[in-house]
C-alpha cells in the first residue's frame, strides 16, 4: 500500500524522487553482450553515447519512469535533461545510471534527485 501511495504522489504531484546516482559506460563489462543497444533496444553511438543523454533506471522504478520519459536529474556532475532508455540489474534499487562516455569523469551521488518533465 505505501508503494502504491508513492507511485500515486510522484506521478500525480510531479514531486522530485531522492535517488542513488552512478554513471555506466557503454561496455560489455557495464551492460550484456551487445552495449550498442540498451535493454529497450535503443540503438547508441558508441564514438559518443553521452550525446544521447540516457539514464537507465533500477526496475523498481519502471512504473514510475518507464522507457521514453524525460526527466531531470541534480545532485550530480552530470545534472541536466534526460531521456530513460536503459533499465539496471534486478539487484539495484531506488537507483539510476547516467550513461557517458569512456574519457569522462565517473563518479556516485547518494542523494541525487530525479523529476518527471
Amino acid at each position: 500500500m505505501k508503494y502504491i501511495l508513492l507511485i500515486f504522489i510522484i506521478l500525480f504531484l510531479n514531486i522530485e524522487k531522492e535517488v542513488h546516482a552512478t554513471v555506466y559506460h557503454a561496455v560489455p563489462e557495464q551492460t550484456n553482450s551487445d552495449p550498442e543497444h540498451t535493454a529497450f533496444m535503443f540503438k547508441l553511438d558508441l564514438k559518443n553515447p553521452y550525446k544521447h543523454r540516457i539514464i537507465a533506471v533500477s526496475r523498481d522504478l519502471l512504473p514510475i519512469y518507464p522507457n521514453g520519459t524525460k526527466v531531470y536529474i541534480s545532485g550530480t556532475a552530470y545534472d541536466g535533461v534526460y531521456t530513460v532508455r536503459d533499465k539496471m540489474n534486478k539487484r539495484y534499487k531506488n537507483r539510476i545510471d547516467i550513461l557517458i562516455n569512456k574519457n569522462m569523469k565517473i563518479g556516485k551521488w547518494e542523494n541525487a534527485k530525479i523529476k518527471k518533465l
